[in-house]
């Protein structure tokens, strides 16, 4: 069953954040992932949630989700990600 990965991403320093990006979609890729949603306009309709610049990943599978996140080559960008920016991130099953 399909897993979707969500962040909510506050950038903080757009120039290391650029760097993050062109460095991450081959890992996720690596992991069977592939974005749904980078960025892009939206619009609240119910609630208080407030997201900055929303992603959106889909992996096969839960434990492939758990793979790419868990992985050594997503450790490193991790920490580029978390200098550069801060995330909410929630996985959620798929229909």
């Amino acid at each position: 069953m399909a897993q979707y990965a969500i962040f909510d991403v506050t950038i903080t320093d757009l120039e290391k954040y650029k760097d993050y990006m062109s460095k991450v979609k081959p890992v996720i890729e690596a992991a069977g992932g592939r974005y749904l949603v980078r960025g892009g306009a939206h619009e609240v309709l119910e609630g208080d949630w407030k997201p900055t610049r929303l992603v959106v990943l889909e992996f096969p599978s839960a434990e492939a989700a758990r793979s790419f996140y868990q992985s050594p080559a997503y450790r490193d960008l991790k920490a580029l990600r978390e200098s550069c920016s801060h995330a909410n991130l929630v996985t959620v099953e798929g229909a």
